[in-house]
């Protein structure tokens, strides 16, 4: 019998963890219900790919490659992220709405996978969006939200389906890499309270808001300010600057370790408290049963933390030392937060899961 080839395109091969760790998810939870199907992934760094994920990598700069890749696919996978919108980049979505183009253009069947959709701001971009979504044979989306614009979009909304990011899929890892890291880095116990953070859109003044809220929590909780880097080195340089404008600089480290899922999931499950602008630093801290607090610039950080019961403690432009401090007493205090969100956590889970039930179906010829 001929062996499927499912190929996925997504934001992968750029040094991003949280990307990567959604790529780990979708494979693992394509290989657990297929046999042996024949994945191929368009990549920023192929020979990196295929070595950490054992898939076969395409690189999706390369025209001629690309096209290769879409005719030889029994099914082509838009994989996870917020890769449909134009708040990052007009370019990175046009690339993706291309490739999805290019897959009905071969008529190849197409869903789109544990997605986000949008913001969508310009007209042209929620045109082409539209255009392309409404061909599209299945989506599944990660939020309400994401239905929502949908449904603007004027997509079926019988082709449409509310899971759940595709990280939510993965097992907990074992704490004991973490802990081995941040011995490496000095760190050897107490009260530990990651911060992953991110550059947006030229903001400061977050950071210094950071940074104060960082020294408020090592004096009024003798806590250590671990700063994690989910995109390696973008995320260093930040952490390196919050780091430095805290005045109570003994009680920061920053992990310069590049770290891979296996370990960030790992130094996240040691956490106490984990301060995030990243979704996927938060829904790290969701899986290892971490408390989080999130800061929003986008809204698939609100409607994260809505799925599991929360709200963010601010919006990135407005965000004070005093908000962040606030919810970080209230989160410390609530000592029954995760056995509370434990049944949210499941659904979630669940939905990730139904991510790959829908694309086989799909890839058998259902829908």
């Amino acid at each position: 019998m001929k062996h499927k080839n499912i190929l996925i395109s997504g934001y992968y091969g750029f040094a991003n963890a949280g990307d990567e760790a959604m790529l780990t998810a979708v494979i693992d939870a394509l290989r657990g219900l297929a046999d042996n199907p024949g994945i191929s992934v368009l990549s920023g760094n192929p020979a990196e790919t295929a070595a950490r994920h054992g898939v076969i990598a395409i690189q999706r700069f390369n025209p001629f490659f690309v096209f290769r890749a879409v005719r030889k696919a029994d099914i082509v996978l838009s994989g996870g992220g917020s890769l449909l919108q134009d708040v990052t980049s007009k370019r990175s979505l046009y690339y993706y709405l291309g490739v999805l183009q290019l897959a009905k253009f071969l008529r190849k069947p197409v869903m789109l996978y544990g997605q986000g959709i949008g913001p969508l701001r310009a007209a042209l971009a929620r045109k082409l969006t539209g255009f392309v979504c409404r061909q599209a044979d299945v989506i599944a989306v990660r939020d309400k939200q994401s239905l929502r614009e949908l449904a603007l979009l004027g997509v079926d909304e019988k082709k449409t389906f509310l899971t759940a990011d595709p990280v939510m899929a993965m097992r907990p890892a074992d704490k004991e890499d973490g802990r081995l890291i941040l011995r490496e880095h000095g760190v050897e116990s107490g009260f530990l309270v990651g911060i992953s953070a991110r550059e947006w859109q030229g903001l400061a003044c977050f950071k210094k808001e950071l940074a104060k809220a960082a020294d408020a929590l090592v004096r009024e909780y003798g806590a250590k300010i671990i700063f994690l880097s989910l995109q390696y080195p973008g995320d260093l340089t930040v952490s390196k600057e919050i780091a430095h404008l805290m005045a109570e600089k003994a009680g920061a480290t920053v992990i310069e370790k590049r770290c891979g899922v296996d370990d960030f999931l790992s130094l996240v499950g040691n956490m106490n408290l984990l301060l995030s602008v990243r979704l996927h630093a938060l829904i790290f801290g969701a899986l290892m049963q971490v408390p989080v607090i999130g800061l929003s610039y986008d809204p698939k950080i609100d409607a994260f933390l809505e799925s599991i019961g929360g709200a963010p403690a601010g919006d990135l432009a407005r965000i004070t030392a005093e908000k962040i401090m606030q919810e970080a007493r209230r989160v410390i205090a609530d000592k029954s937060l995760m056995e509370r969100r434990r049944e949210l956590l499941e659904k979630l889970r669940a939905g990730a899961v139904k991510n790959a039930r829908l694309a086989m179906e799909l890839l058998n010829g259902g829908r």
